[in-house]
């Protein structure tokens, strides 16, 4: 929603007139169904503030990932406040959802919609099955899991494999939206399951790097977004919300490695060992597709509407384009600012020609720099003393890829301010 649409708004209009606890339910069921389609706190708490000075509300809001918190009053009435606090579970990105529910706002605001109708729509979204069919997010998986391997710079054999073995793991992620006792072990599941298995392949095909092999299949899992995600918060000042982010994103990190050392010793226990064979690398061009295919099939994953899907694909290649640019000059970390700047400023012009939310598409754009890949290799060599690829102070390079990255989120908003608060 534009900062001109709030402006927009004279008091007096039905919407300001409705009834307090009307505008209420509103307010409250707008935050728990943006909580649930992923939005970052700093961006949720802006929104929510805009929202209830659109409907004459004064209010006050402590989002976190798994609590809201909401204290809303009429202006001019701060003594006569309501209180809501709810639990909540920490949201799964669903950006199309997001964007529906933002153009729902904006109806709302314009004067298109009454505040009852609102309400109506707002279950609707929040109740709308899934854009993509189990068999299109089966495939998602498959390829994100390919794409990575191949923007990893490793072997086709690798390639291939990691293409099985994310198939494998969706048909988890499957029986877990089936079984809540699944969902409770998920992750660590999927990591014992992909090691066991892929030491088996070992003996079928001794050309494959097992350790990026599974890195590759879980790599849906592994938190990068989330931590970069907690630090945008912590920069934010919101302190609360970030730290949880980052904590829950480190305890998720430590219960996929544990999965594939115990995966991987219940594999060697089963299967035997069997030694490496060196392969052929996929040519450099290769890393282009990658960045297409991953991007492809974060439009699945991440559930964006088909319209707004080239967009956010386009933001994948910036972010590549520009770090893979800077590099040579500048270094992996600095090549990460530059790219994340280019998303940044990418982000809010596409947010101010289609009206939309920047999230929407920076997201995306994100995705292929985040180094949650590295932090995992990283956490990896600490324990094993072996390392998956062959990195130089991946520790070190990976904290600053991160600070990089939000450097750089922050400095795109300075240079081309947003005009929307999601």
């Amino acid at each position: 929603m534009s900062f001109a649409a709030y402006s927009s708004i004279l008091i007096g209009i039905p919407v300001t007139s409705s009834p307090f606890s009307q505008r209420r339910k509103f307010i409250i069921n707008l935050g728990k169904a943006l909580h649930k389609f992923g939005t970052p706190a700093y961006r949720l708490e802006a929104h929510l503030l805009n929202v209830a000075s659109i409907l004459g509300l004064g209010g006050s809001f402590i989002v976190t990932p798994t609590s809201l918190t909401f204290a809303l009053w009429l202006k001019g009435e701060h003594d006569s406040q309501h209180n809501y606090v709810v639990r909540v579970n920490p949201g799964d990105l669903d950006l199309g959802s997001l964007a529906r529910t933002d153009e729902l706002v904006e109806e709302l605001a314009s004067g298109e919609r009454m505040l009852g109708d609102a309400i109506e729509r707002l279950a609707e979204i929040e109740n709308k099955p899934p854009p993509y069919s189990h068999l299109v997010t089966f495939w998602a998986f498959g390829v994100s899991g390919g794409a990575f391997a191949m923007l990893m710079a490793t072997s086709w054999h690798d390639v291939f494999w990691s293409f099985v073995m994310s198939l494998v793991v969706y048909v988890f992620i499957y029986w877990a939206s089936m079984s809540r006792g699944v969902t409770k072990m998920l992750e660590p599941l999927v990591s014992i399951v992909s090691a066991f298995i892929v030491t088996g392949i070992m003996h079928l095909d001794p050309h494959i790097n097992m350790s990026l092999v599974v890195l590759s299949s879980i790599i849906a899992f592994i938190p990068g977004l989330a931590l970069t995600l907690g630090l945008r918060e912590l920069a934010s000042r919101d302190l609360l919300s970030g730290t949880a982010r980052i904590m829950d994103a480190i305890m998720l990190l430590f219960k996929l490695y544990f999965g594939a050392v115990l995966g991987f010793a219940l594999g060697k226990m089963a299967w035997g060992s069997v030694e490496l064979v060196a392969s052929t690398l996929v040519p450099d061009w290769t890393a282009w597709l990658a960045v297409f295919l991953l991007g492809s099939s974060l439009v699945v994953m991440f559930k964006i509407r088909i319209k707004d899907a080239p967009w956010g694909i386009i933001a994948g290649f910036i972010s590549f384009g520009v770090s893979m640019a800077a590099t040579p000059s500048f270094g992996i970390a600095l090549g990460a600012f530059f790219g994340a700047f280019s998303v940044g400023i990418y982000s809010n012009i596409y947010a101010r020609v289609f009206n939309a939310p920047a999230i929407i598409v920076s997201l995306q754009g994100l995705v292929i720099l985040v180094p949650g890949s590295k932090v995992y290799i990283g956490l990896n060599t600490i324990v094993s003393g072996e390392s998956i690829i062959a990195v130089d102070h991946i520790g070190t390079q990976s904290f600053l890829i991160f600070m990089s990255l939000v450097a750089g989120l922050i400095f795109s908003s300075v240079v081309l301010p947003p005009k929307r608060s999601l």
